[in-house]
């Protein structure tokens, strides 16, 4: 059998598939599925620095192949994580990855500092949330504001620092690069695309913060497109997400340049989807007879 097992900055998974921020909670219930163990790894619920109720509802839309979501990052705060939820994760055999999220340098800053001291593997510093209104958005968006707030925590954390790219700019290599060169171990991409509905018998937008975050299989080849270009302009490990829901997806992904993937949007109607997508893709290496996962990385040839 073909080796799933990938290496990011140091920190051994046991297969390149993650469970993605903001659709897999701190993994409590999907344990009553299966143990999380077969997971590569799980990123945690974006954790802020003190506990938020998020946006107000309605707060999700769906959409042809996908959602629109602005919860707004509703969660408990960082040291509810770290004092109840961090070490039952920690538990479960498998890398455990801190999404983090703020509205200013400093709010970064603390939660490193608090997370760099725990048994956390790896932060993601989340700079591209797009549904809300202040913070976060700011920071992904420009490449100085990108490499400002990735420098800032990269002097106060101890982990391995991953950076979540945002797609809704105008050249994403030039994030990439700006993070890249301000300390980044490691780039995830993409988070959501900005998007809007509108309630065609009221006139307003179905969402109550007007726009969210468009997730799922509609946003696949516009993740497959740019986790290529990045590829191409950096030399730091990437974890390619957005719309993957199959393993074929999977295969695509990494052969677009991604070492390691996160699974999100499918889990909200097939809970099990890391878990096939996982044997799928251990089936296709046996069959094609590729000894590792690692080789399918970056192998796509333009024409």
């Amino acid at each position: 059998m073909a080796d799933l097992s990938v290496n990011i900055c140091g920190v051994e998974f046991k297969n390149p598939l993650i469970a993605a921020s903001g659709t897999f909670g701190f993994g409590r219930e999907f344990s009553e599925l299966y143990p999380l163990s077969e997971l590569g790894g799980v990123s945690s619920k974006g954790i802020t620095l003190e506990p938020r109720d998020g946006n107000p509802t309605p707060r999700i839309a769906e959409c042809e192949s996908g959602i629109l979501n602005a919860v707004g990052l509703q969660n408990p705060g960082v040291d509810h994580f770290i004092e109840h939820d961090l070490d039952w994760l920690k538990a479960q055999d498998t890398v455990v990855i801190a999404n983090i999220a703020g509205s200013t340098v400093d709010d970064y800053r603390a939660m490193a500092e608090k997370l760099s001291d725990t048994s956390v593997d790896m932060l993601e510093l989340n700079i591209s949330c797009p549904n809300v209104k202040c913070g976060g958005v700011q920071f992904g968006t420009q490449p100085d504001s990108a490499a400002l707030i990735t420098g800032e925590v990269r002097k106060c954390c101890k982990k391995p620092l991953i950076v979540k790219l945002s797609p809704n700019v105008t050249d994403i290599t030039e994030i990439a690069r700006a993070v890249e060169s301000a300390g980044a171990d490691a780039i995830s991409m993409i988070n959501t695309l900005t998007g809007m509905r509108i309630d065609i018998d009221t006139a307003r937008p179905i969402i109550r913060n007007n726009t969210g975050g468009m997730s799922g299989a509609a946003v696949f080849p516009v993740a497959v497109r740019m986790v290529w270009q990045v590829a191409n302009a950096v030399a730091l490990p990437i974890i390619g997400m957005g719309g993957i829901s199959k393993w074929q997806d999977a295969v695509e992904m990494l052969m677009a340049g991604a070492s390691a993937l996160q699974i999100g949007t499918v889990l909200f109607n097939d809970p099990y989807a890391p878990i096939k997508i996982r044997r799928g893709l251990e089936k296709y290496l046996d069959d094609k007879g590729y000894d590792s996962v690692k080789e399918l990385t970056g192998i796509v040839k333009p024409w």
